[in-house]
């Protein structure tokens, strides 16, 4: 338990200053001074000339407590989830990964790329009532900006959703000029109005997954904990490879997260092993296991951290989002 007091901070969820809180707790509020301390980790204070008197989340984490400000220099970071092999936990991670980022008072956009719509149903969203969906973006047949919903949710989450009608874009696209650049040249336009973009692709290397290849900065690839991950991972750091040397240079890896780790099987431990000695990539430190909670919020159209905060996997999440918001930063522990 960790004891946090606070002068002139609006706790988000029940709890009073002074109150002992558990970890994984958020606050969220404006420090005008040195106000919030941990016992356990009285070396850790955070001062205005820290936060600059400007709207921070906090969370209660492992000893310490962790600063999140909303301006960091990681304006406009595109990162798209991909996998071409399906059931790995690419949309689940997608969904609860912009959801955690949004938790922290990140401003994130979260894009269905999929046409199978799961994550635009994963929020909440009738994906077959869309007045505008991607697939009208593709096609050039609305603006980007008439594509977005805002406020899904979280008052810092917008989402572009998809439907069945996106299947069909390909075919659509054929004579095309820079159809490989249509999501790159919309995104342009208001990637600086977020923090993160987060990108759902297909499970297939199709050219909605090239158009996300080719608008992302990094690539996030979850990597469920059986027999043929590596098979699969090997196939897609190919396409991305190609990509980056004819269509996006800057394109690099974001890292591998496992996901549907169990903890009672000697495979799931084998295929960590495995990959962690055969692949030359970033691999995260969060593991995401099987959980029972996390296989039923999207039955209810609601991310994890919102349908069980307490839940195993909304911690998991909280964590992978924790790394990658402090990606690149050696001093970040």
């Amino acid at each position: 338990m960790f004891h946090v007091e606070h002068e002139q901070l609006k706790i988000q969820k029940k709890c009073s200053t002074g109150d002992n809180v558990p970890r994984g707790t958020f606050f969220y509020g404006i420090l005008k001074k040195e106000v919030l301390y941990c016992r356990k980790d009285a070396k850790k204070r955070y001062s205005s000339q820290d936060t600059h008197s400007q709207k921070c989340t906090f969370r209660v984490n492992c000893n310490k407590i962790m600063l999140f400000s909303r301006n960091e220099d990681i304006m406009g970071r595109i990162i798209a989830v991909a996998n071409q092999k399906g059931g790995v936990g690419k949309t689940t991670t997608a969904i609860n990964l912009a959801a955690s980022l949004a938790e922290y008072q990140k401003n994130v956009l979260i894009i269905d790329m999929d046409p199978q719509g799961n994550t635009t149903s994963g929020f909440g969203v009738d994906k077959n009532e869309l007045e505008h969906s991607l697939y009208d973006l593709i096609t050039d047949n609305c603006t980007i900006q008439e594509c977005i919903l805002e406020n899904v949710l979280f008052d810092t989450l917008s989402l572009i959703g998809s439907n069945v009608n996106l299947s069909g874009a390909e075919i659509e696209l054929i004579d095309v000029e820079r159809k490989e650049f249509i999501l790159k040249d919309a995104l342009d336009e208001i990637k600086d109005q977020y923090d993160f973009i987060v990108i759902d692709c297909p499970p297939s290397l199709s050219m909605l997954t090239v158009n996300a290849l080719s608008a992302a900065d990094t690539v996030l690839v979850p990597i469920q904990c059986e027999y043929y991950a590596l098979e699969g991972l090997t196939q897609l750091l190919h396409t991305i490879n190609l990509v980056k040397s004819r269509l996006n240079p800057d394109l690099e890896m974001e890292g591998v997260v496992f996901t549907m780790y169990d903890a009672r099987t000697n495979l799931s431990l084998q295929v960590v092993e495995n990959v962690k000695n055969n692949l030359n990539q970033t691999i995260y430190k969060t593991i995401i296991p099987r959980n029972v909670r996390l296989a039923e919020a999207p039955s209810h159209g609601l991310p994890i951290n919102y349908y069980d905060a307490r839940s195993t996997g909304a911690e998991s999440y909280q964590l992978l989002a924790e790394e990658v918001i402090h990606r690149g930063d050696e001093e970040w522990q």
